[in-house]
């Protein structure tokens, strides 16, 4: 029987990024019954996919589980579907940075912006959902094939090591924006 696979902290950073799937969904219906958006919700939002979705999650594929992926010989089809979600995660960068701007249009009176809002997490309530079930169902389990076992608890162990220095990270970003802004 195979131990513990690197994948599991992957696939458990998944149902937490469903869960705030779930919760955008509802904020979707409000602010399509109210007319109105909540800044405060677009900055957590925000914050999620930039930190926990993309830095902590997507940095862990890219930066441990693409690059391992890249020193073997992988199939056509793992290859084409790595480059996918490597495109995936662009364009969820990019389409966090438009609700961000968004969100800034909207504060600064265009209340027309409410359709970009709505339409921008439409998408990533859209998107996250189909993406998450290409990386467990036809991915992640498949590529592990390629590694031994020393190679997957190695790998293992680097994505704990990488989760301990995002908290620093995060924080240190956090202070120096403090102080920029009122130091």
């Amino acid at each position: 029987m195979r131990k513990m696979m690197p994948i599991g902290p992957l696939m458990i950073e998944h149902r937490l990024i469903e869960k705030m799937i779930a919760v955008m969904r509802k904020e979707i219906t409000v602010m399509e019954t109210e007319k109105r958006v909540r800044p405060a919700f677009i900055l957590i939002i925000a914050d999620f996919i930039r930190f926990y979705a993309d830095r902590c999650h997507h940095g862990k594929e890219e930066d441990i589980l693409f690059r391992e992926l890249g020193k073997k010989k992988i199939s056509q089809e793992h290859r084409r579907i790595m480059n996918e979600l490597i495109e995936e995660h662009k364009w969820g960068r990019k389409t966090t940075s438009s609700l961000v701007e968004a969100k800034g249009h909207y504060e600064k009176g265009n209340r027309e912006s409410i359709i970009k809002i709505i339409d921008l997490l439409n998408s990533l309530v859209e998107f996250y959902p189909r993406h998450i079930e290409k990386e467990d169902k036809r991915f992640f389990r498949p590529v592990m094939d390629y590694f031994t076992q020393e190679e997957r608890d190695t790998m293992l162990q680097e994505e704990f090591e990488f989760d301990q220095k995002l908290i620093h990270e995060k924080y240190k970003s956090i202070v120096a924006e403090a102080e920029n802004q009122f130091g």
